[in-house]
């Protein structure tokens, strides 16, 4: 692998909020990484800065937040439409070729968005909606789940990790865009609905509930690379909460991921398959 040179931080923006963490242990993961440089922000202050203009100085933007969903009030939760000037500067932000790491329950962001789904490769339903023009069951949660993972690819975001490893951390049953991506990692855990629990079950109150609920098998993926319109993206399912956290091999793909996105290899790549 090529050297890495410190002597220059890596500044990268971490957009955070809407969905609760424990903010010390996630703040020590950016912060064990040597020559990488985190200022966390959270919503709805960074989508401001969320535009080529302001993410000048940052060489990439992590999602670890979950915008675009109200939870107040009966019958929630429900899709809150992005404003028009996030369209356009998260937009115009791809289109520059800011490389892009998405975390855990940035899958959930904007439901009502359809094109944010698209540039992250999936997503996670609170309640039942439509996608990619049908119907669809709301997803699938289970927490504190003891898996296998299995590397899929020759990769620089998997370099250093073993063919195959064991975590424990929440898993999702959600809608997954395999033919726009790359897969770098797959869960042995079984993806059915007898295996998840109901998302809009516990938004009704009823925690750890799936029955009556039906959702097709998952694929699997925990995690993938690809193109968001001129940018690279990584998206990493692992990462709930300190448990997580702390695992070196979630720290590992972390750092590549952030390592990867900003080299100029994955932009070039970005850019090639730009339409």
């Amino acid at each position: 692998m090529p050297r890495i040179d410190y002597s220059t931080p890596l500044r990268v923006l971490v957009s955070v909020r809407g969905h609760g963490f424990d903010r010390t242990a996630f703040d020590r993961l950016f912060s064990d990484m040597d020559g990488i440089e985190a200022t966390m922000v959270d919503q709805p202050a960074s989508a401001q800065l969320m535009n080529p203009e302001a993410m000048a100085d940052y060489k990439a933007l992590v999602l670890y937040d979950m915008p675009g969903i109200d939870f107040g009030g009966p019958g929630k939760p429900s899709a809150v439409e992005p404003p028009p000037w996030l369209r356009d500067r998260l937009a115009s932000l791809l289109k520059a070729g800011k490389g892009v790491v998405a975390l855990h329950h940035a899958l959930a962001g904007w439901p009502a968005w359809p094109e944010y789904g698209e540039w992250l490769g999936g997503r996670f339903l609170y309640r039942p909606g439509v996608v990619r023009g049908r119907p669809v069951a709301d997803s699938g949660y289970r927490h504190d789940i003891g898996h296998e993972v299995t590397v899929l690819a020759d990769h620089p975001v998997v370099a250093g990790l073993p063919p195959r490893f064991r975590l424990r951390d929440e898993l999702y049953l959600a809608e997954i865009f395999d033919d726009t991506l790359i897969p770098l990692l797959r869960s042995d855990y079984a993806f059915t609905a007898a295996n998840f629990w109901s998302s809009a079950a516990a938004m009704d109150g009823r925690m750890f509930d799936n029955s009556g609920w039906s959702h097709p098998d998952g694929s699997g993926l925990v995690g993938w690379v690809k193109r968001a319109l001129a940018s690279p993206l990584v998206y990493l399912q692992p990462g709930d909460g300190p448990t997580a956290y702390d695992d070196p091999h979630v720290r590992r793909l972390v750092e590549n991921a952030i390592r990867w996105v900003t080299s100029p290899a994955a932009l070039a790549w970005a850019r090639s398959g730009a339409g």
